[in-house]
């Protein structure tokens, strides 16, 4: 990555300024992390790259954030972070995964073959409306495709006002249209499942072969996995773009903010049920179940509404219990570091 950037063109805004007093702005250098490991992370200021070693004193860091850092390179504070996208960790335990922060725009990425799944975009834009960030649909592989316009009208209808995009990969000129939100000191992320052509999207926006590319597995069309660490790199026209691994699976969590807006007009609808805890699944006076009889709204984004609200239910209880119990093992270990402390002066 190229040292020697300014504020600016790492993505300072108005909005971090704001969080400096004169004496942190006189005493404390703000660096962005680049890239995070399992042990440290790569932090970015205006005139170096560097490692820190991530203590327990560190709050939970993720790509994207913004830190203080004292003269000799100290970790002082985080600072508030403008958007977070966040996901439940994979697996079967109950934690919570931060993806990036501070980004202005996300990418979805979904590309024009047997990837193409509506249920899947929406589950993609709840994290982002969740997360704070302008979300962007881009179609990828559109040259593989022989009616791409129809996979964009899909997306249409689900939001009218949804900017969609376009994109053979492999052609720079193509992915000029994606370059508008990559504007100086603007932060992009890639999001989108293995294989749907992110690294040569990435690859394009930088004009350069920065991140290895895997051809189309032809029993299943998916495409092979190849990013395997989140990083922050520089866009050529002087945004910022954080490359993310494929993800599997994206299950939600504390996400009903992003799930109420990214299907608004169930919201809406819901106004009008005759019972305020209405489920729309049968009930008499369902406005959202009359709607569909009508043809206003599909059968199928209703279910996927019901299936994410219940998903984020879940995971955010479950995650909720889990700490919950991390603070009451906290106080557990707490009371008996007193009580030895006490026997010991009793000694």
């Amino acid at each position: 990555m190229t040292h020697h950037l300014s504020l600016a063109d790492l993505g300072w805004q108005p909005f971090f300024q704001q969080q400096l007093s004169l004496e942190d702005w006189e005493h404390l250098i703000p660096a962005r992390i680049v890239e995070r490991h399992r042990s440290e992370i790569e932090v970015l200021t205006e005139s170096n790259l560097f490692s820190l070693a991530i203590t327990h004193s560190m709050p939970d860091l993720t790509v994207g954030d913004w830190l203080l850092l004292s003269q000799d390179g100290s970790f002082v504070r985080a600072l508030e972070r403008k958007s977070c996208f966040r996901r439940r960790a994979a697996g079967n335990k109950a934690d919570e995964q931060l993806i990036a922060a501070n980004v202005d725009t996300a990418f979805i990425v979904c590309s024009l073959n047997d990837d193409f799944n509506l249920n899947r975009i929406e589950r993609y834009l709840a994290v982002v409306n969740e997360a704070g960030a302008e979300p962007v649909i881009v179609l990828s592989k559109m040259d593989l495709c022989a009616d791409p316009d129809s996979f964009k009208q899909q997306i249409h209808r689900i939001d009218p006002m949804l900017s969609v995009e376009l994109v053979n990969g492999l052609d720079i000129h193509s992915v000029d249209s994606l370059k508008s939100w990559c504007g100086k000191g603007k932060s992009v992320v890639l999001l989108g499942s293995s294989g749907t052509g992110k690294s040569t999207i990435t690859n394009s926006l930088l004009e350069e072969e920065r991140q290895q590319t895997g051809g189309i597995r032809m029993s299943d069309d998916k495409g092979r996995h190849t990013t395997t660490r989140r990083s922050l790199l520089p866009i050529a026209n002087g945004g910022l773009l954080i490359d993310t691994p494929g993800m599997r699976e994206i299950q939600l969590t504390n996400c009903q903010e992003g799930i109420a807006s990214t299907f608004a007009e169930i919201e809406a609808l819901a106004q009008n049920c005759r019972f305020s805890d209405c489920s729309h699944s049968g009930e008499p006076g369902c406005y959202v179940t009359h709607s569909i009889q009508l043809g206003e709204l599909s059968q199928r984004r209703l279910d996927n509404y019901q299936k994410l609200s219940r998903e984020q239910a879940y995971n955010s209880a479950s995650l909720a219990e889990r700490r919950a119990k991390d603070r009451e093992l906290g106080r557990f270990y707490k009371r008996i570091q007193r009580k030895s402390k006490i026997n010991k002066r009793g000694e």
